[in-house]
């Protein structure tokens, strides 16, 4: 009785812990668009960007932030052609744990090599390859398809999601929300593609992140 309510438990977790949203599909790291001479030039405005982070498990999820650094989004005819941004590695945020020493034991793990190796990788970062406007957009719901080369860890690897993006004279912001699998760029820990009889402590691969960047001319 005891191995068959075992067994239908770690049934239960792998089910669980696989669930969610479906990550966005990855290629190689492809050719970034490359800033024209007569595109205007956007910087971005770190204190006004965010990058937040969801990651799952089978007995919860946790929640945070990373810190943005140096940027710029390059505009020309109004829509968005190039840019890129950098994201502090070591700025990693938990917000869902209140309790200071259970806070710091995950924000240490984040960082170790079980994660993102932030003392090898301080940072990473997101390159434009194209931006596609989306025919027939309603209102509030995402205009453009962005393709870029994401790298985490030193690996690159090209992304395709759908971003809200806005055009100013001042100001551009660019909003989008998608899932990632983690162990594309080499996170495998707690993973049930790699490891075996993890029971409860299998993390979900599939990650959640959000941008919200404001550049300014």
């Amino acid at each position: 009785m005891k191995q068959t309510f075992f067994a239908l438990s770690v049934a239960v977790a792998t089910v669980f812990a696989s669930c969610g949203g479906s990550a966005v599909k990855t290629e190689e790291g492809q050719t970034a668009a490359a800033a024209d001479s007569a595109a205007k030039t956007y910087k971005l405005d770190a204190a006004a960007s965010s990058v937040e982070w969801v990651a799952k498990k089978v007995t919860g999820q946790h929640n945070g932030t990373l810190a943005l650094k140096g940027g710029e989004l390059n505009v020309k005819g109004g829509q968005v052609a190039a840019g890129s941004f950098n994201m502090d590695m070591t700025s990693i945020k938990v917000l869902d744990l209140t309790d200071a020493t259970m806070n710091g034991k995950l924000t240490g793990h984040l960082n170790s090599p079980d994660f993102f190796d932030t003392q090898k990788n301080p940072e990473s970062s997101f390159e434009i390859v194209s931006v596609e406007a989306i025919a027939g957009a309603a209102a509030g719901a995402p205009n453009y398809t962005v393709k870029g080369n994401l790298t985490i860890k030193g690996i690159k690897k090209a992304i395709t999601f759908p971003a809200t993006i806005t055009v100013a004279d001042t100001e551009v912001k660019a909003n989008a929300e998608f899932d990632i699998d983690r162990t594309e760029w080499d996170i495998k820990y707690g993973s049930g593609k790699f490891f075996q009889d993890l029971g409860d402590k299998m993390i979900n691969d599939n990650f959640t992140v959000k941008f919200a960047i404001v550049a300014k001319a």
